[in-house]
């Protein structure tokens, strides 16, 4: 099975690179070297190395982005990769962690706060599930739709009335209490033998209840005197248990009703704070992983560029620029990668009196070049996206987890409080068959399930094949036009890659041909 974060099956899966490897580039990292990257290959590739000692070495990242903006009109900035790393005995790394730490407090808060509202969301569902399971008891009593059932909910119903209500045989009063007393040892099968006629009771107006208890006891009185065999102090007795059974459940039902219509308000307000969290909790997590010491500099093939001992750090920037039109298919695209080696200063900022590092040092600035469609423009960025899966996507996947565990009885309770889902909003364009309770979640926190799940788009080498485009079927010939974008986006590309490298260089004293 291929490994989806290894970077040649990631070029694979987001179409830069054919089943036959082709489209990965090849470059030659060191003189007389060349190495496989984990990049499409170019169309352009300029590569600068300078060590500017005394020099802050920011400014180069800055004069290119400006360059390519104000002088070449690239519209669109998306940075892809902020990465640092710095040694443990600098100055830089304490700082650092003096930051990142005031953020990990204030995340674990909002974790807490997360975790026991997931708690308590579970234990809300769970009281509703018993809600329905008693109003349920209830409404097949008032409904009688199937007799069988209707016989054993007024059962059940009874039983909870003499043991939860009365007390049971613990009260001499109770109907189980009197049946021990001579002469009423028959009370309790008449009790739950005789059913009164309370159908709709469940779909009572205000204006009707008086009415419908009246008929209610009129009918137990009706159907106990027409029992013979029994003395009337018996009947009496009964009659007295029924009624009062009759009027606590149609009172305990309205109660139920009324607490179930609470407990889902209830519920909402707990699921909409959750996400309030989600949404706070967010920015600190970003920060916090942005803060950190990255793996990938730490231990992968730079990490020989930092020394514990010395006052150094690591920076890896990239950011994709490319020249966007509405009416074009194809854009002229630049991405630009810096990598840092640096001997950060630490000085004072007039405001707050906060210390902040100045870097001078060395940085490896390349510049890349394609032409690309806004379907490969995607697939690069959820490719990057995918190899730093972070924090965020495990928290998001454990809440998942949680809610899953909830079933489909959390949407629908969350429905009846007013949530609106999004297959909701969409079900006549595109209905959805998906039961994730969770879709609320996954917005909150930037579609992290689309980031991890695989986007088909056009192959993607630094310039598109012509046999790749697609056609339109007018004579079974290749489009003209889109020919002639890709023509015109090369020469934009070429014209703005080659001039800004030379540039900088000239601007920069650089021995320039």
């Amino acid at each position: 099975m291929a490994d989806e974060h290894n970077p040649v099956d990631l070029l694979k899966k987001f179409n830069f690179v054919n089943a036959k490897g082709e489209g990965q580039e090849e470059a030659e990292l060191v003189s007389g070297v060349k190495e496989k990257t984990n990049y499409p290959t170019p169309a352009y590739r300029y590569r600068i190395v300078v060590e500017a000692v005394h020099a802050y070495i920011e400014e180069a990242y800055y004069w290119t982005m400006d360059e390519l903006e104000l002088s070449w009109s690239f519209n669109k900035f998306d940075k892809i990769t902020d990465i640092h790393a710095a040694s443990e005995q600098s100055a830089f790394f304490g700082v650092s962690e003096q930051r990142i730490g005031l953020q990990q407090e204030k995340a674990a808060g909002y974790l807490r706060g997360i975790s026991e509202m997931l708690k308590a969301l579970f234990q809300i569902v769970r009281e509703l599930r018993v809600i329905d399971e008693r109003t349920g008891y209830y409404k097949q009593t008032f409904s009688r739709k199937n007799e069988e059932e209707a016989v054993g909910s007024d059962i059940t119903l009874k039983g909870v009335w003499v043991d939860q209500v009365e007390g049971g045989t613990k009260n001499a009063a109770s109907v189980y209490g009197l049946a021990q007393t001579v002469g009423f040892s028959v009370l309790p099968d008449l009790f739950f033998r005789i059913r009164s006629d309370d159908i709709g009771g469940d779909k009572l107006k205000p204006e009707e209840y008086d009415a419908f208890v009246k008929r209610v006891i009129e009918d137990v009185d009706k159907k106990v005197k027409g029992i013979e065999g029994f003395n009337e102090k018996v009947k009496e007795v009964l009659t007295r248990k029924l009624v009062q059974y009759y009027m606590w459940k149609l009172r305990t039902f309205k109660e139920l009703e009324a607490r179930r219509k609470f407990t889902i308000k209830y519920l909402r307000q707990h699921y909409d704070t959750i996400k309030l969290y989600m949404g706070w909790i967010k920015p600190y997590l970003r920060n916090i992983l942005k803060l950190q010491m990255a793996e990938k500099l730490i231990q992968g093939e730079k990490a020989r560029e930092l020394i514990t001992a010395f006052e150094g750090s690591l920076i890896e920037v990239e950011v994709l620029s490319y020249k966007h039109r509405e009416e074009r298919k194809y854009h002229p695209c630049v991405l630009l990668n810096i990598f840092y080696r640096t001997s950060p200063s630490m000085v004072y900022t007039q405001e707050g009196y906060q210390r902040g590092p100045a870097h001078t040092g060395k940085f490896d600035m390349t510049l890349r070049g394609y032409v690309w469609s806004d379907e490969q423009i995607t697939n690069y960025k959820r490719m990057r996206e995918e190899e730093d899966l972070h924090m965020l996507s495990m928290i998001n996947e454990d809440i998942k987890a949680s809610m899953d565990a909830l079933g489909d009885e959390l949407k629908q309770y969350l429905k009846e409080a007013g949530e609106i889902f999004p297959e909701d909003e969409h079900k006549a364009e595109a209905p959805k068959t998906s039961n994730n309770p969770l879709e609320p979640f996954l917005g909150v926190f930037g579609g992290l399930k689309e980031i991890v799940s695989s986007f088909g788009g056009v192959r993607a080498p630094g310039t598109p094949n012509k046999q790749s485009i697609k056609k339109q079927i007018t004579g079974g010939k290749t489009d003209i036009q889109l020919d002639l974008q890709i023509t015109e986006a090369k020469a934009e590309l070429k014209r703005a890659v080659w001039n800004t490298y030379k540039n900088y260089k000239k601007l920069h004293g650089m021995l320039t041909w």
